[in-house]
């Protein structure tokens, strides 16, 4: 008898919650499913439902709202996957434990926004839709095609590969990777298909060919600036590096030398063509004493290729020069079709291959097999090369736009590149890039530092603008004021 009273107790007290937390109002655009979810974690949120209470049934809220059981679902569904709510087998949906989250210590007054060396790594790739993006490093959605994609997704749905059923070949798809093979032959690259890897993106082929080529605690060398995200994955391998300046024309080659000599590297790193984050591309002289002094000392080679697609005039290669004997190649998708699809590869001298197979299979057996076959359709298709046309026409004329803006602001371009979407700028003499860009976060505009181009995140003055985000007015308007 007294179990029965307690149960009658709760069901009252369930019910007078609803009324207490959950309506919905048909006279507004919201959709419902969007006013319950708002509702239910208000209540979480003020205690009225704590941690572990037991939400009513999904149909006792739907008759409660008047509305199906349907979009009640909807919304219990949506309220676990953002970690609200936890769902138990046969018992219904609970509030979920809220993780502790520690609180930092007030600095006197107003706590302002801080761009530190995990910038990129973390508050760039968050999901902030009204966030201005104008140092990031890749393109807008616009210029990406999407519609390839989406052709391509429907003919496989319609007439699908077998290969997308199964985990694929360690190698890649077959029918992509001599795709690649014609995409290097055109670059005057020859190499046998056995010597193509396709990876999940640039940054697994990155990560595969530095664990080939050395072992933690060997030194290797790096462009200053360089590729910010290459600087905390070596790190994280345990590898030491020396960073060498990068120049106009490519890195400078005495320095280069010096480096070779003193700490004799197992791998030299470098942007050849459309360098992040300059733009600038090496010229066949400097490339040609570059493979020179590798064959010198004995050093290997790791060549991201990844924007050399978006190069207006088609620059040499250090695979082209070398033919693939100390060149590890890695290329990218992510920049013409799309980052999210997530395929990149690399070609290299066979033994190295074999090496990184080996490593591939061991951490991840294959790399996406739907990914794969995607781009490897929208590669088959005669429109893809239209686009890539049109694509670099586009940022050709953001580059002289954007350039004109900032010179307009005051900043000094290190170059005008010859393709890509980066201007490598210095800020007007007396301002703090750093206080600049912690400024910027306060308006919502992410910044991309010079000092997170370095390897020891040394000070830098200058910044790294993508043009197809950077032509918007909030950026030039903040810039003017600073």
């Amino acid at each position: 008898m007294t179990g029965q009273r307690h149960r009658a107790a709760g069901r009252r007290t369930a019910k007078k919650t609803i009324r207490n937390c959950v309506y919905v109002d048909r006279t507004v655009q919201t959709p419902l499913v969007a006013q319950i979810i708002r509702q239910v974690i208000a209540s979480i949120e003020n205690n009225t439902w704590p941690e572990h209470a037991r939400l009513p049934s999904i149909r006792r809220m739907a008759a409660h709202c008047a509305v199906s059981t349907l979009t009640v679902a909807n919304a219990y569904n949506k309220l676990v996957a953002d970690g609200f709510l936890e769902v138990q087998a046969a018992r219904g949906y609970f509030v979920a434990t809220r993780p502790v989250l520690a609180t930092p210590a007030p600095v006197g007054g107003n706590v302002k926004p801080s761009v530190d060396s995990l910038w990129l790594l973390q508050r760039i790739y968050e999901e902030q839709s009204q966030t201005l993006n104008a140092g990031c490093g890749w393109l807008p959605p616009a210029y990406l095609y999407t519609d390839g994609i989406r052709h391509a997704a429907t003919a496989l749905a319609r007439k699908p590969d077998p290969e997308i059923f199964s985990y694929g070949n360690p190698y890649g798809h077959r029918g992509l990777r001599e795709q690649i093979q014609a995409l290097l032959l055109r670059d005057d690259v020859p190499c046998d298909l056995s010597s193509i890897i396709v990876t999940h993106g640039a940054s697994q082929a990155i990560e595969l060919a530095a664990r080939a080529l050395a072992r933690p605690g060997d030194t290797v060398v790096v462009e200053e600036p360089g590729y910010c995200n290459l600087f905390p994955a070596l790190a994280a391998l345990g590898l030491n590096m020396v960073g060498v300046p990068r120049l106009q024309q490519g890195p400078c080659l005495e320095s280069l030398r010096k480096v070779f000599e003193d700490y004799q590297p197992c791998f030299f790193f470098i942007n050849t063509r459309i360098h992040n984050p300059t733009g600038t591309s090496c010229s066949p002289y400097v490339s040609h004493h570059i493979l020179s002094l590798c064959e010198q000392f004995g050093v290997f080679v790791i060549e991201d290729d990844t924007f050399g697609a978006l190069d207006d005039e088609n620059s040499p290669i250090l695979a082209q020069l070398d033919r693939l004997q100390r060149v590890v190649h890695i290329g990218s998708f992510s920049k013409t079709i799309s980052p999210g699809m997530r395929v990149g590869y690399m070609a290299c001298p066979p033994a190295i291959a074999a090496s990184v197979l080996r490593l591939k299979m061991a951490s991840s057996l294959t790399s996406s097999s739907f990914s794969e076959t995607v781009i490897h359709h929208i590669m088959s298709d005669g429109q893809f090369r239209l686009h890539q046309t049109r694509l670099k026409e586009r940022l050709k004329e953001r580059r002289r736009r954007i350039s004109a803006a900032l010179e307009a602001n005051g900043f000094t371009l290190y170059a005008r590149p010859r393709g890509g979407m980066f201007l490598w700028a210095r800020a007007p003499e007396r301002v703090d890039v750093q206080s600049l860009a912690e400024k910027a976060l306060e308006r919502g505009i992410l910044l991309a530092p010079g000092a997170y181009f370095n390897p020891g995140h040394s000070p830098s003055s200058y910044l790294r603008f993508n043009v197809a985000y950077s032509g918007d007015e909030r950026l030039h308007d903040f810039l003017s004021t600073a």
